[in-house]
């Protein structure tokens, strides 16, 4: 049996002294403790770096680094520079997880040594109450990198119910200085694509456990303006070019669809469709493009059969 996994903890703070220490101590409450709770604050002004030294500062289980304000992504990589653990989790300081969340995610990591990207549900709580899922199961997804470069497909969820291996983490947040401005309060997108684009392997683990709060204007959906949606995918695309870049990946990797989609042991009807629609776009006659397609299909139901009852209904 392989060793367990050692999880690292990364809080980021910017002027949530309301809500940080319970974050902070839903970290530390885990039924499986974390060998690291590292907490950033990124220059708060509210009181929350004092709040954060006469709570933890004599705290052993926590590592606190206080520093001048420079965005998510910066908070990341000073989280990062300390992490141990060969699992790193992140956690933004107005969300908390329940006791089991880590007990949960290393039900993966410790069985699956090729997964290297773990993301779960969240609970919406505060003024927005609502469950986010990305499927009704628990899905292997295999490896994403001709999706989400053809399709610019979010194999991922928000900060907070994020966890990857730490070699990952690191590959992912190295971004050259022209995209550091862009992905300056949103790094978390910088794990999602970057793991996706070069190359890991992905897993969806309904956890039941991230409360993702809900307070002022902090809901990206709140700010969903024309402009505003073509400029995040506009940004989007080209940190996924970058990515891409780095490995050699182009438009030819529709080529491989057919095999990355054989990755993914039991995938939704919604993955079928979306790979299916992939393989039309390789070069050739159109007829054996719609037989390429049909084959994905053919694929999904077969192996849809092999689910348990209960999940043969679902997307």
């Amino acid at each position: 049996m392989s060793t367990p996994v050692r999880f690292s903890v990364v809080v980021t703070n910017y002027n949530y002294r309301a809500f940080v220490c319970e974050a902070v101590d839903g970290a530390l409450a885990q039924t499986r403790e974390a060998l690291q709770v590292i907490v950033v604050d990124d220059g708060s002004t509210d009181g929350s770096p004092e709040l954060l030294t006469e709570r933890y500062g004599n705290d052993p289980r926590v590592t606190l680094l206080l520093g001048e304000n420079g965005g998510q992504l910066a908070a990341f990589r000073r989280g990062l520079a300390r992490v141990q653990g060969e699992v790193v989790c992140f956690l933004d300081a107005d969300d908390l997880w329940q006791s089991h969340y880590l007990a949960g995610l290393g039900e993966v990591f410790d069985a699956r040594n090729d997964v290297d990207f773990v993301f779960s549900d969240l609970e919406l709580f505060g003024q927005q109450h609502a469950h986010m899922r990305y499927a009704d199961r628990a899905l292997d997804l295999g490896y994403t990198a001709v999706s989400t470069y053809l399709l610019m497909h979010w194999y991922g969820a928000p900060t907070s119910a994020l966890a990857l291996r730490t070699a990952w983490a690191r590959r992912t947040l190295d971004l050259p200085d022209q995209l550091d401005l862009s992905w300056r309060l949103s790094a978390d997108n910088c794990l999602v694509f970057g793991t996706s684009v070069l190359g890991g392997r992905k897993y969806y683990q309904p956890t039941g456990a991230v409360r993702y709060r809900i307070h002022g204007n902090n809901g990206w959906w709140g700010n969903r303006t024309p402009a505003n949606e073509y400029l995040n995918r506009f940004r989007s695309r080209c940190l996924i070019e970058h990515y891409a870049r780095t490995i050699g990946l182009d438009a030819r990797c529709v080529d491989f669809a057919k095999q990355e989609f054989k990755t993914k042991p039991l995938p939704t009807w919604r993955e079928a469709r979306r790979y299916a629609a992939l393989v039309r776009q390789r070069r050739g006659s159109w007829w054996r493009g719609l037989e390429r397609a049909l084959a994905i299909l053919w694929s999904a139901w077969r192996r849809r059969r092999e689910l348990p009852v209960e999940y043969k209904g679902l997307a």
